[in-house]
């Protein structure tokens, strides 16, 4: 399994946090490597949190469990930051990425303590910059590819324009905006920087 990078999903119905786990393990798989998508079992009901899982590696998968200490976290719904332990088993080498406009100060404190790498993205803004409507799954989907580098950059892009193009087959008008998406959020996904402590030299 040292080769196996493991990536757990959080959102909630609705938002395509399935759908981009399950859209990253068939363009990795494309891209040759060994593959896994899959969603935790159990009532998807719309807004309800859902969980959803990624194994890629260079070699077989021989593991069929639930991810229970992945290297990345992706948070595509903010809100769950209160409602859900998102860094439960994250690993410290690896790193969370949270679809978020707040700060670290308002970020770390919902984190338990974790030290890993903290990276954001205003997915909302990103969408409704490209397509004119909010569906976060695709700049998350290109966050995780970002922060991780299960494949290279232009790779995922070339293999997710196939997809696209058959997917939206009957509605080409779609995949412009889609792609550029992706493309953006290459660009948008920062890593989260610690807030500086209040200067209270004043008061001492």
């Amino acid at each position: 399994m040292g080769n196996t990078v493991e990536i757990r999903w959080h959102g909630r119905g609705g938002q395509g946090a399935k759908t981009a786990a399950l859209l990253l393990a068939d363009v990795c798989f494309k891209a040759g490597k060994h593959v896994q998508g899959f969603p935790e079992y159990g009532p998807e009901r719309m807004g309800a949190p859902i969980t959803a899982y990624n194994r890629i590696s260079e070699d077989e998968i021989r593991v069929h469990s639930n991810i229970y200490d992945p290297e990345y976290v992706v948070v595509v719904d903010e809100t769950l930051l209160e409602a859900v332990d998102v860094t439960d088993g994250l690993k410290e080498d690896g790193a969370i990425i949270i679809n978020t406009t707040r700060g670290a100060d308002e970020i770390i404190p919902h984190l338990k303590g974790y030290k890993g790498r903290v990276y954001t993205i205003d997915a909302h803004k990103v969408s409704m910059a490209t397509l004119g409507k909010y569906f976060p799954n695709s700049p998350m989907l290109a966050s995780v590819v970002a922060v991780s580098g299960v494949m290279d950059k232009y790779a995922f892009l070339r293999e997710m324009q196939t997809s696209y193009e058959h997917k939206f087959a009957k509605k080409p008008e779609v995949i412009e905006g889609n792609m550029n998406a992706l493309k953006m959020a290459f660009d948008e996904v920062k890593l989260l920087e610690e807030a500086s402590p209040s200067d209270n030299t004043e008061n001492e």
